[in-house]
C-alpha cells in the first residue's frame, strides 16, 4: 500500500497543485508573449516552449485528478507513479532551466547593460514578472516531484 501524502495523484491537494502549475506556467507565457520583441531572444523562446510543456503536462495531470475525484479512483499505483515521477523530474528540469536563463538575460539587460533604462521598447517589467512566475511553476512542480517520489519509494 502506498502513503497518502499531500499533493497525491487523485486528492484534491494534487489537484490543486497541478492547478497552480497550470497557472502561472499560463501566466509566464502571457506577459512573455505580450512583451515587445521577446522572440529575439533565445532563452526567451525556450521559456515559452518551457512553460507551454509544462502547461499541457499539468493541466493532464489536473484532468485526471478531477476524474479520479468524481469517480472516487485511486491513481496511485506504482506504474501510474513512476510515469508522474518521471514526467514531473523532466518538466521540473526543463522548467529550471528556462528560468534560469531567462533570468540571466533579463539581469543582463537591466542591471549589467542597463539597457532597460535606455531603450524604452524592451518591456523588462514584463520579462522580470514572466520569468518570476516560471520560477513559482517551477516550485510547484519541484514539490509535485517530490511528493510523487516519495510515494513511489513507499511502495
Amino acid at each position: 500500500m502506498m502513503k497518502r501524502l499531500w499533493g497525491g495523484p487523485g486528492t484534491i491537494s494534487g489537484f490543486l497543485l497541478r492547478f497552480g502549475q497550470c497557472a502561472f506556467g499560463a501566466a509566464s507565457i502571457a506577459l512573455m508573449v505580450t512583451g515587445f520583441g521577446f522572440s529575439s531572444y533565445t532563452a526567451f523562446c525556450y521559456l515559452i516552449a518551457s512553460m507551454g510543456l509544462q502547461f499541457l503536462w499539468s493541466f493532464g495531470l489536473a484532468c485526471l485528478d478531477i476524474y479520479a475525484l468524481r469517480r472516487k479512483r485511486d491513481l496511485q499505483n506504482p506504474i501510474l507513479v513512476s510515469l508522474f515521477v518521471v514526467g514531473d523530474w523532466v518538466t521540473a528540469t526543463l522548467s529550471l532551466a528556462a528560468a534560469c536563463s531567462s533570468a540571466g538575460v533579463v539581469v543582463l539587460y537591466s542591471r549589467d547593460l542597463n539597457m532597460c533604462a535606455t531603450t524604452k521598447r524592451l518591456t523588462c517589467n514584463k520579462y522580470q514578472i514572466s520569468v518570476a512566475m516560471a520560477f513559482v511553476t517551477w516550485v510547484l512542480t519541484a514539490m509535485s516531484s517530490h511528493v510523487m517520489f516519495w510515494i513511489l519509494a513507499s511502495v
